[in-house]
């Protein structure tokens, strides 16, 4: 039986919010690079044709696995609760 190694470090959840107003969902370990990838062009495919996009929403995780979750969670929950918890998070000032 092998073991399977725990992933620490930085993981991020985050939400864009394209030109055309619609939302994506990803992770990351790297926040910035993958925003500027996505505007780049070389992103997901989603947002290719609905550049630029603005981070609406992140959170950090310690564990890959939490972050994995935590995308998952979020890409379950209509627009409406989307705008929710963005409107939550920049309440707080994180953005």
């Amino acid at each position: 039986m092998s073991k399977v190694p725990i992933r620490k470090g930085k993981y991020w959840v985050y939400i864009l919010r394209c030109k055309d107003g619609t939302y994506y969902t990803g992770y990351t370990s790297n926040l910035e690079k993958r925003i500027a990838l996505h505007n780049g062009g070389k992103g997901a495919k989603y947002v290719r044709n609905k550049l630029p996009v603005t981070l609406a929403y992140a959170k950090e995780y310690r564990y890959y696995k939490s972050a994995l979750n935590g995308e998952r969670d979020i890409k379950t929950l209509s627009r409406k609760k989307k705008e929710e918890l963005i409107r939550k998070y920049e309440i707080r000032g994180i953005l």
